[in-house]
Formats: structure tokens, C-alpha cells, sequence
């Protein structure tokens, strides 16, 4: 797929605060119609097959396939249009992972480059639709999985995995989980550095040499924010907002990388 002017310039990236994650825009219909013509090794028979299958549908005979299934994505609801991605992934991972393994990685550069294009807060990862926020989130995100992950902390990686797919749950979002999760990936990490177990909270009162006191102050905050708001203890009827619980997340995730790098064995 040719790269447009704006994504060669990096002016494609949705500015904070505008992401669709509950919708999807005609331009992204427009662009899974004629991924077939975008020289990803996707098929028109492949998308009409991919199509019927999720909506449970027999395809029209009356039709050529790629008519039947364009009307078809015309017309279903936001959310199984992800489905059909996932399901378009997985027939192409089938088919090319033994002969041709880097197919499968052009179809999701070029998914995700149009989900961005298209401001939508969603990403194709590993064959899963997860969200997405901004650049800022993402990277923070990225780099703690990355650091955490070569560091020997692989449950600490994986909760901040879990928190990430707790956001990204569907239809409602699961803010409590990903908070919660996103506060035992610090406490892993504390309990690697100080070889004790013991809650965020107890971290902080009894070791407070880890962090400069202004930063030891806002991490309280979060942790005082995650048990205030049901993501710790599961208070009846209190459920962060997705705003904030991104944003505890990414807290989160940067103390872990800190953490990380500053004690290194």
C-alpha cells in the first residue's frame, strides 16, 4: 500500500482525547472493504469467507463475493468488524506461517497504520484487537513490557498485559482490573528489589529510600486512588473512569521501568 504524505510526515497520529472505541468511521468500513487490493496477501475470497463465518451468514449466491461482502460491512455493528480482522488475520497466519511468516506482519502495519489514520483506539497485536491510546500511552506501555520482559520479570510484564486487555474488554470496560493489575506489576517489581511481599502501600511506608520523596508522594496518590475507587479492595458501585485508569496504568507502567533500571542485578 502506497504511504501518504501525511503518514511519510508522522501527521496521521489522532490527537489526545479523540480516539473512537465504542463506534467505527465509514473511512475504516471503506478501507476492510479493499484490503484485498492493498497487495497484502488478503484475497477477496478470503474476506467474503471471513465475513459469513463471523456475522453466521450464507453467503449470496446472487452476488460476486466481494459485493455481497461489502454490503455486508456496510451494514454490521462496530464491533464485529473487529472480528472480521481477527478472523482475516488468523486465515492468513494459517495459510503463510511455515512458507512466507513476515505476511502476516505487512496485513498488520498496514491495519494499524489505517486505525490511526482513521483515529480509532484500537491496535491489531498479535493477531488481537487491544486498545490503543495515545502516543505517549503506547510507548510508555511498550517500553516498561520491553524492560520488564528482559529483566527476568515476566509476571510483572504480564500484568501490565492484563491490564491493557482488562481496558480493552468489551462492552464494558473493566477499569477496576486493569488498575489492580496495574498496581501488582509495581509490587512485583518491589518484591524482586526488596525480597519481601507486601502491598504497594506497605512498599512505600517501609522502604523509602526506592524513590526521591516528591515521586514516593505522587505513587501514594495512586495507590490511594486505586483502593478509594474499588480497583484494590472491590468497593460496591465504584468503578474508576477510563481516563483515569489509563492514566494509572501508564503511572504504573513508567514506575516500573524506573524501578527496573535503577536496580538492576
Amino acid at each position: 500500500m502506497p504511504v501518504s504524505f501525511s503518514q511519510r510526515n508522522r501527521l496521521a497520529g489522532p490527537p489526545p482525547g479523540t480516539l473512537l472505541r465504542d463506534e467505527i468511521s465509514i473511512g475504516f468500513r471503506m478501507f476492510l472493504v479493499d484490503l484485498p487490493h492493498a497487495d497484502v496477501g488478503v484475497e477477496i475470497d478470503d474476506v467474503h469467507k471471513v465475513v459469513c463465518k463471523v456475522l453466521q451468514a450464507w453467503p449470496n449466491e446472487r452476488l460476486q463475493p466481494y459485493y455481497d461482502y461489502k454490503i455486508r460491512i456496510q451494514n454490521c455493528a462496530w464491533f464485529h468488524i473487529y472480528d472480521i480482522i481477527e478472523g482475516v488475520y488468523k486465515l492468513v497466519f494459517d495459510r503463510t506461517w511455515n512458507s512466507n511468516p513476515g505476511t502476516t506482519s505487512v496485513l498488520a502495519r498496514v491495519i494499524n497504520e489505517a486505525l490511526v489514520e482513521q483515529n480509532i483506539g484500537w491496535q491489531l497485536v498479535d493477531g488481537k484487537i487491544v486498545i490503543r491510546g495515545d502516543e505517549a500511552f503506547e510507548g510508555t506501555i511498550k517500553t516498561a513490557v520491553t524492560v520488564l520482559q528482559q529483566n527476568a520479570k515476566p509476571t510483572a510484564a504480564g500484568h501490565l498485559q492484563f491490564a491493557i486487555s482488562d481496558l480493552s474488554a468489551r462492552p464494558k470496560v473493566n477499569t477496576s482490573g486493569a488498575v489492580a493489575h496495574a498496581t501488582n506489576a509495581v509490587e512485583c517489581v518491589m518484591g524482586e528489589i526488596t525480597g519481601a511481599t507486601m502491598t504497594l502501600g506497605e512498599y512505600l511506608h517501609k522502604n523509602p529510600g526506592l524513590f526521591h520523596p516528591a515521586l514516593k508522594k505522587g505513587l501514594h496518590g495512586i495507590y490511594g486512588y486505586a483502593s478509594e475507587e474499588g480497583a484494590r479492595h472491590g468497593k460496591e458501585g465504584t468503578q474508576p473512569a477510563l481516563e483515569e485508569a489509563e492514566f494509572a496504568v501508564a503511572v504504573c507502567a513508567a514506575v516500573c521501568t524506573l524501578l527496573t533500571r535503577k536496580n538492576r542485578t
